[in-house]
């Protein structure tokens, strides 16, 4: 099976272009080596966690996968494509027609109502006509028990419910990968195994790959494989029994 997400050797480095070192400058700013030399690969319909303190390089990461930043150094692949050499307008396609996200602030638009939060990509990014957008919102609301609710303003939601709202407009444009930094920082423990429920049960229905960060060990344990990142470097996998071969 082809892998989703295949890196290599992948650094980041902020500050410096060509930067080797810690200790190469540009501009007489030191340089900040965010990743350095990260390789692993994702398989389709995973449900993927990268761990560590904050720091460690996990946004970054999240950030590159997502194409919407670039390696300074290594290959990166994402849905069998080069994303490295995109231009800004072919990442930003690519990213519509590939990739969905969730944001730990959950990034509502608050003048809009739950409808038209979900509603957002397919009519702005994928220019989907109006009968197959209701039939994908409905859909999606109900798949995470929202369509009672859609009328509503972010503002009169509670943070779980704002969170499922994030993850239905991730997923109403049938992405290969859903990207989540941190989906569960804002929430309790309660409502963020709730919330991890519904992102493991949506994988399971559409078979969608999702990959989330996460400093929450409690979280942790609902991944079923865990890359464990520290100071910009992979340090470790734990796959779970029954998955794939660590």
């Amino acid at each position: 099976m082809m892998a989703l997400v295949r890196a290599e050797n992948i650094t980041k480095i902020y500050g410096a272009v060509t930067a080797r070192s810690k200790e190469d400058v540009t501009s007489g700013a030191v340089a900040t080596r965010a990743l350095n030399a990260v390789s692993f690969e994702i398989e389709p319909s995973s449900f993927v966690s990268f761990v560590g303190p904050s720091g460690s390089g996990k946004t970054t990461l999240l950030n590159l996968i997502g194409c919407l930043d670039k390696p300074t150094e290594g290959k990166l692949e994402v849905a069998g494509v080069d994303v490295l050499h995109l231009s800004m307008r072919q990442s930003a396609s690519f990213r519509g027609n590939n990739l969905g996200f969730i944001f730990q602030d959950f990034n509502l638009i608050p003048v809009l109502t739950v409808h038209e939060n979900v509603e957002y990509p397919l009519l702005m990014v994928q220019n989907v006509p109006g009968g197959q957008r209701r039939e994908r919102i409905f859909a999606m609301l109900e798949a995470v028990g929202m369509v009672d609710q859609k009328d509503k303003y972010p503002d009169q939601l509670s943070g779980g419910q704002k969170q499922r709202v994030a993850i239905a407009r991730a997923l109403v444009a049938n992405p290969k990968l859903v990207l989540a930094d941190e989906p569960t920082a804002n929430l309790d423990h309660k409502t963020a195994f709730l919330v991890l429920s519904f992102m493991k049960k949506l994988r399971d229905e559409l078979e969608t790959t999702f990959i989330f960060s996460t400093h929450d060990q409690k979280i942790v344990g609902e991944a079923e494989i865990i890359y464990s990142l520290e100071d910009g470097e992979l340090t470790g996998k734990q796959v779970k029994a029954g998955k794939e071969n660590a």
